[in-house]
This record gives structure tokens, C-alpha cells and sequence, in this order.
């Protein structure tokens, strides 16, 4: 079968008079905000369309934080009215720079930032939303170019396991979608670690992903480079953070995947299977009268803030004690899953999560399905609305409490750590209805 591909991308980096509001970090009450509308670089919407026998396939990544789940299912319904898809075949990835703008629900401009006037918030989100589908239309409607498609994996050194897990994460994966003549016209390269290299500033910038995708243009002027974001919930770069290491990173990053693009690697292709579902994954919540009673009085000892936690706890329980009283509280959250399936020997598997998936999960697939050169696991999928912890982040593995796994030792009862800067009630259930199950026996069967 034939492959074409098309390109576009859109920027996304908002003047101050749009939304100076940055999001990440959630440590400055009242929000931290640009000093500038010039970007350290700019942030980009990504979009290539990878057409099979006339059939289009969409892969974009955003520099943002998050895409909450009221942004994303509105962009993805007016995706799919641009052409004949399904929902498998629109795959949308944050890369999760903490030096983007903000935008609504996630992270919760009031409960994170203490953003009280959120009309700049929602503005600039509305226009997000805007240009996620104008990258898609331009990519869709962009000249076609024939390519073949191959594949291999090379290594960065980045990342550290930021709990003390044996999990590390070196494995750049690299997809090139190469023209007759053996140049690149298009690179799509996937690495799990959190983009705070630069450290927390006032500049808009897309950290050393964006940077390395630069890096790769700026080396290739034919080919458009995109940045897959790995399992990356606990994983951070090394060394101290600032503007040099963040340039640091970029370019190793970069010219590991330059240096692996200039040979073709094994041949991939047909034929292209993409599939697309939306599971509940349950929240460790009784929804009785007397537990939920006793809930909303752990929430309500919380709102004083005298115990030292950051001042957004404070502002959480005040959100969580109106849902517990208005009934609108949940007892799960929806988690997108996204498979791409490519023909080849070994066949290659991109498997992509919402939220931030931690790297045990991309240890244990890779272990089942061939490796780094069988498979890519990915989070921050179309929506990122939750950390998704492996059981080792949840009681009882975990007892004196995680960020990650979204509780802490003194309320196991209620949201604690992660849990509060997404703004759920409680923390996820564990056990063999739990996310762990959940994520693994989904894959495992999308997968097959």
C-alpha cells in the first residue's frame, strides 16, 4: 500500500493581553503570568496527517500542559467532521511544557492558582481549541508527500526515576517517514520525562522537547519533526534547572534522533489499524451517606490551611465540599486510550494513555510485547486530566503516601497530592478493579 504524508503547524503562544497565565509548578497564588508575549521559543500545534492508500491518519502534539477533557472532546467532534475517520484515527498528545499557558479545568485555574477572574483563561482556551482544528484542516488540505515509512530506537540520557523506582527511561523511539531520494520528510520521536528542564519561568517556552524538535529542522530543513511525550509521570531530567540545561537536552535529544534518521531503520507499514475507547477508571470513593458525611468533615478540617499544605488544598476542599453537597461529586474518571497498529515483522504498537502515565507501565509493555522495537507507550493522550499511578503508588505498596498516586498518610480517606491539582475527590481505587488493572487489561487487549 502506498503512504503519503501532509504537515502543518499553528502557534499557540498567546500575547499578554490574550492570557498571560502560565500553568505548571501551581506554587504562585494569584497565578504566575508572562513577562513577556515573545516566547523563549515558541509553542506549536503539530499535525501530520499520514495518508494510507488515500486514508488519512492525524498525529498532533500541543505545547501545552494539559488538554482538559471539555477542551479535547469539543476539538476532537470538529475533527472528525473534516474528513471520513473515525476516533482511532485522530490521536492528539500534550507534550506537558510547565511553561505554557494556562487554560480551563486542567489544572483548575481556581483551585491550583487561585484565579478568580478566569475570562483571559477561557478566552485563550477557546482559541486552542480553534487552532487544533486549524492544524488538522491545514494538514489535511497540505501537498502530499510520497514516503516509506521505517523505524528504530536509539538512546538520551535525560531522565531520572524522581520516587527512587528502578524504572529509567533512555529509549527514543524513532518513526521516519522518508521520501524516494532517503531524506526525511517527516520524524516522529517519543522520550518519557517531564519538560522542567528550564524550571519554573515567566518566558512561554515548550522545554527541551520543543527545542529538540527545533533541533531536528534546523539540521534537516526538509523534514517536520514531532515529539511524542513517553510515560513520564515520574520521570524528571537531570541537574539543575535552567535555560542552559533546558538548551542541553534539546539538542542531545536532538541529534540522537538526527544521528538515528539518517540510515533507513527496519521497514513498517501496512497495514495501519488505529483504535480509540473511552474506560471509567474508579475512584476509591463509598458513596454512602455516612462515609460521604465523613468525607466533606475531612475537607471542612482543611479549608483553615493550618496544617502546612500549599494553599491550593485549601481552595480543593472548598470545591470538593460544594460537589459533596450539590451531589455532582464523582466515583470515576474516563481515561482515553488510543492504539496505532502498523504491518511489519515485528509488528510495531503505539500505545498512548490520557493523563500521566508512570513508567512502570511502559516497562511492563515493552517486556511483553518485544521490547522498545515492538512497542511505544506513551501518556498525556488526548486528554490529561489525572496522574495514573501503578499500584506501587497506592496503599497499601505505597504507605507513607505519593503525589503520584494522589493521597497522603494523614487523609488516605480523600485526595491528597496529584489528586488536589486535578481536582478530584479521592484518589484511584487499587486492587483488581482498579487503574492498574484498568490500564493493562485495556491495552493488553487493544493490543492483541
Amino acid at each position: 500500500m502506498a503512504f503519503t504524508v501532509s504537515t502543518a503547524k499553528v502557534s499557540i503562544s498567546p500575547p499578554l493581553d490574550v492570557n498571560p497565565y502560565m500553568a505548571g509548578y501551581g506554587t504562585l497564588d494569584g497565578g504566575r503570568e508572562a513577562t513577556s508575549s515573545a516566547p523563549y521559543e515558541s509553542l506549536w500545534v503539530r499535525a501530520i496527517v499520514l495518508w494510507e492508500n488515500g486514508s488519512p491518519n492525524l498525529i498532533m502534539s500541543v505545547d501545552i500542559l494539559a488538554l482538559p477533557r471539555s477542551l479535547h472532546q469539543r476539538a476532537r467532534q470538529r475533527i472528525l467532521e473534516l474528513a471520513s475517520w473515525s476516533n482511532g484515527d485522530i490521536l492528539i498528545q500534550s507534550t506537558h511544557t510547565h511553561n505554557g499557558p494556562a487554560v480551563v479545568d486542567t489544572l483548575h485555574p481556581f483551585m491550583c492558582y487561585g484565579l478568580s477572574d478566569l475570562s483571559m483563561v477561557e478566552t485563550y482556551s477557546q482559541h486552542l481549541e480553534n487552532d487544533l482544528v486549524d492544524a488538522a484542516s491545514e494538514a489535511l488540505n497540505a501537498s502530499q508527500t510520497a514516503v516509506t515509512l521505517d523505524y528504530k530506537v536509539t538512546t538520551a540520557s535525560i531522565a531520572y526515576n524522581r520516587v527512587g523506582l528502578p524504572y529509567l527511561e533512555n529509549t527514543v523511539p524513532v518513526i521516519v517517514a522518508r521520501k524516494p531520494n532517503g531524506n526525511a520528510a517527516a520524524v516522529i520521536f517519543n522520550y518519557a520525562c517531564h519538560p522542567v528542564a528550564a524550571g519554573m519561568r515567566t518566558l512561554f517556552d515548550g522545554d527541551f522537547p520543543a527545542g529538540a524538535c527545533n533541533y531536528i529542522e534546523n539540521t534537516n530543513p526538509e523534514c517536520f519533526a514531532l515529539f511524542l511525550q513517553g510515560a513520564a509521570g515520574d520521570q524528571n531530567p537531570m541537574g539543575v534547572p535552567s535555560w542552559e540545561l533546558r538548551d542541553e537536552y534539546a539538542t542531545r535529544l536532538g541529534a540522537a534522533v538526527d544521528v538515528a534518521m539518517q540510515t533507513p531503520g527496519r521497514i513498517i507499514g501496512s497495514p495501519l489499524q488505529t483504535s480509540y475507547r473511552e474506560v471509567e477508571i474508579p475512584l476509591d470513593i463509598t458513596p454512602t451517606a455516612g462515609n460521604m458525611a465523613a468525607v466533606r468533615a475531612a475537607y471542612a478540617s482543611r479549608l483553615p490551611n493550618l496544617d502546612g499544605n500549599p494553599a491550593w488544598y485549601g481552595r480543593h476542599a472548598q470545591v470538593m465540599i460544594g460537589r459533596i453537597d450539590s451531589g455532582s461529586y464523582e466515583t470515576s474518571v474516563v481515561c482515553p486510550f488510543q492504539v496505532w497498529k502498523f504491518g511489519g515483522s515485528p509488528q510495531l504498537r503505539i500505545g498512548i494513555v490520557g493523563g500521566e502515565l508512570v513508567s512502570g507501565y511502559a516497562a511492563y509493555f515493552r517486556a511483553r510485547f518485544g521490547g522498545a522495537n515492538g512497542v511505544i507507550v506513551g501518556g498525556y493522550g488526548n486528554e490529561s486530566c489525572y496522574y495514573v499511578p501503578s499500584a506501587q503508588f497506592l496503599p497499601p505498596y505505597s504507605s507513607g503516601g505519593s503525589y503520584e498516586g494522589g493521597w497522603d498518610p494523614d487523609h488516605p480517606g480523600i485526595a491528597g497530592g496529584s489528586m488536589t491539582v486535578y481536582g478530584h475527590i479521592g484518589h484511584f481505587r487499587g486492587g483488581t478493579t482498579g487503574v492498574e488493572a484498568t490500564v493493562i487489561n485495556t491495552l493488553n487487549s487493544m493490543f492483541a
